[in-house]
């Protein structure tokens, strides 16, 4: 951070603190060279993630249709959609990209509930992979069986 008195580049933080509304941080510097004090704002910046959906079109990420399909998988279940909807977005957000596919999103949720509870996951598996019968829908039950 330059120095607005100076245009020195080096300066060492004093003090930090957390503002309250959103994600920044007030600091506090001081100027190195001519030991000038000033105050310096951070803020994260978000990158809007970009869905690309199977027929290529293009959107972007909305938490609340992730939300939906994880509670209506995980109804009347044990388990916390709002915390595995959470799980996932940060591991979406994690990988840096700017773009991801809707199958790379639906392989994430598959996974995610595969660990939490397996009749979530299926339930969620019958609507994703488009389950078209019975036979389809216990060919899954037995693979997930041989996983156990």
């Amino acid at each position: 951070m330059r120095c607005p008195a100076c245009g020195n580049p080096d300066s060492k933080v004093i003090d930090s603190r957390p503002i309250e509304v959103g994600n920044s941080i007030k600091r506090r510097r001081e100027c190195l060279v001519c030991q000038k004090r000033f105050t310096t704002f951070e803020v994260i910046e978000s990158v809007q993630l970009v869905v690309v959906k199977k027929d290529g079109t293009k959107e972007l990420f909305d938490r609340n249709k992730l939300l939906s399909g994880l509670l209506k998988a995980c109804q009347k279940r044990p388990v916390n959609a709002e915390e595995i909807a959470t799980e996932i977005e940060a591991e979406l957000h994690n990988t840096l990209r700017n773009e991801i596919s809707t199958v790379e999103i639906g392989e994430i949720v598959m996974r995610k509930l595969k660990e939490k509870d397996e009749v979530a996951y299926v339930r969620f598996a019958s609507v994703y992979r488009e389950f078209k019968d019975i036979e389809t829908f216990l060919n899954e039950l037995k693979q997930l069986k041989k996983e156990d």
